[in-house]
């Protein structure tokens, strides 16, 4: 197995991506990105030594300061004052599997040869990527529009030996780390502090992170839905192919064919039915489920093209002889993808909460809350309360973020996407499906039990045998915080083992 990726102009996609994290591979420039980052460099070098007219984010000022032009002399400390006065970020610290997403996806758009950094730079945070130093970032800052300015400040900032970093699991100040590894800190040549700066790198790697993620709570939702099916005496005729095909959206075929298998072979499933028709969130989980799967397939082609673009700015085309300023910073697409993206997987959850309800309702021979001895016992009373609160905060997260702008930079920066946003949210509102999900599962199980001695299918009847081993059925009342959060890791460490990823 190789151990080793090199970052190339080959295009970068999920599986790759999700290949890198979880096997912990180590990434080096490949001599086709060394010849390109050097190539630029010297060009911009070149350029700057034949003429003195300025050039936006080299020899200017930034944003509205634009029109301001700064002497050769000071064009270092311009670029590190660039990147000190933009380490704006507060709030929360950002999660280090998703900094070093970022690490990764800045290494990506540098090396295509179009942004002017040093070749030095680059491996510097090809170094910090393979070391485990990983810049502390804030989830708060970003307007999404410029590139994702303070984060990547704050991503840049031990480059010149200055913010924090993890390493050896502890905040470290940036200077000490480097003195310990007897590394120089990085002077900064012309645009090298901008080149750092703009981009969509903290856009990205949350939309990465979380659609590898959603790609594996999208097959958990199909799976803890086939059991809950099950459960609820439910019927397997609107997962007949044929109708599928009549309205084939390619996520609805997919989610049909999933529950088919999932149930193959179950005697419950089979058995004669007493109700002709189930409820919509047990019928329409084809319909529902699907249409997040094909929200998954566009958000990931949005996030594929953008890892694998250059986003800073002003872009230097070397073989044209041109430097153009534009805005490729701006991170509208990924906005409105994300968006997108919060959108449907809060559907996941809502169905999820409403196949609980429908499981607690004493219906179709199942008990009132799952429990014997209702009333003495309040059994999963609450835990349907607990999801029906998580699906309400979900609402409220899937308002969409790139609605709104607010004018930056003196009116410079008059439309800003506020993608960063759409991302944080989407990161807290994807938790929370997990955490329906699990809360699903804990349920179709215990309902599962009360259809004893007939059995479901041989892969479910599998699958809950592992996971009654950690939650088994529930006898009488007790503490369910603990039930559900075992749940939550349960989910978390079959998605793991099983290696789910994009079918």
């Amino acid at each position: 197995m190789n151990t080793v990726h090199k970052i190339s102009s080959k295009t970068l996609d999920l599986s790759t991506i999700n290949d890198i994290v979880f096997q912990q591979k180590q990434i080096e420039l490949s001599s086709e990105a060394i010849g390109k980052i050097s190539k630029c460099r010297e060009y911009l070098n070149a350029k700057m030594q034949e003429q003195d007219n300025p050039i936006y984010g080299i020899n200017t000022g930034f944003g509205s300061l634009c029109n301001v032009k700064i002497s050769k002399d000071k064009l270092t400390l311009l670029q590190e004052n660039l990147v000190m006065s933009h380490a704006c970020g507060i709030g929360d610290q950002v999660p280090k599997e998703v900094v070093k997403l970022m690490l990764l996806l800045k290494i990506q758009s540098l090396s295509y040869g179009h942004s002017g950094v040093q070749v030095e730079t680059v491996e510097r945070l090809v170094y910090f990527y393979n070391n485990d130093i990983l810049p502390l970032v804030y989830t708060q800052g970003s307007l999404g529009a410029s590139g994702d300015l303070a984060p990547l400040a704050h991503l840049a900032l031990p480059l010149i030996g200055k913010g924090e970093v993890y390493y050896n699991d502890s905040i470290c100040n940036s200077e000490s780390v480097l003195k310990e590894l007897n590394l120089n800190p990085i002077i900064l040549q012309s645009k090298e502090g901008l080149a750092l700066l703009n981009g969509t790198q903290f856009m990205s790697a949350y939309g990465i992170h979380l659609l590898i993620k959603s790609y594996k709570l999208s097959y958990m939702a199909d799976l803890i839905s086939s059991i809950s099916l099950d459960a609820f005496d439910g019927r397997i005729e609107p997962f007949n192919e044929l109708v599928h095909l009549v309205r084939p959206h390619n996520g609805q075929l997919k989610t049909a064919e999933r529950i088919r298998e999932f149930l193959e072979g179950s005697e419950l499933i089979n058995q004669e039915k007493t109700d002709v028709q189930d409820p919509y969130s047990f019928r329409c989980i084809p319909q529902v489920h699907g249409a997040t799967k094909d929200t998954l397939a566009f958000v990931e082609k949005t996030f594929k093209t953008e890892i694998n673009s250059v986003t800073d700015n002003p872009n230097v085309f070397v073989g044209e002889d041109k430097i153009i300023s534009g805005g490729n910073f701006h991170g509208q697409p990924l906005a409105l993808a994300l968006d997108y993206l919060k959108i449907a997987m809060a559907e996941l959850g809502n169905i999820s909460e409403r196949r609980i309800y429908q499981l607690v309702s004493g219906l179709r021979g199942l008990p009132t809350f799952l429990v014997n001895n209702p009333g003495l016992n309040s059994g999963f009373m609450i835990p349907q309360y607990t999801a029906a609160s998580i699906v309400s905060a979900n609402k409220q997260l899937a308002t969409p973020a790139s609605i709104d702008s607010i004018v930056s930079s003196n009116g410079q920066e008059d439309h800003v996407s506020m993608g960063a946003n759409a991302a944080t949210q989407a990161y807290t509102l994807i938790q929370n499906v997990e955490r329906i999900l699990a809360i699903e599962l804990l349920n179709a199980s215990q309902a599962l039990n009360f259809r004893s001695p007939k059995l479901s299918s041989p892969l479910i009847n599998s699958f809950l045998y592992s996971y009654r081993e950690q939650v088994p059925f529930v006898k009488e009342d007790s503490i369910f915080h603990d039930k559900i959060k075992t749940s939550i890791h349960f989910i978390e460490d079959f998605c793991i083992e099983n290696e789910l990823l994009f079918d």
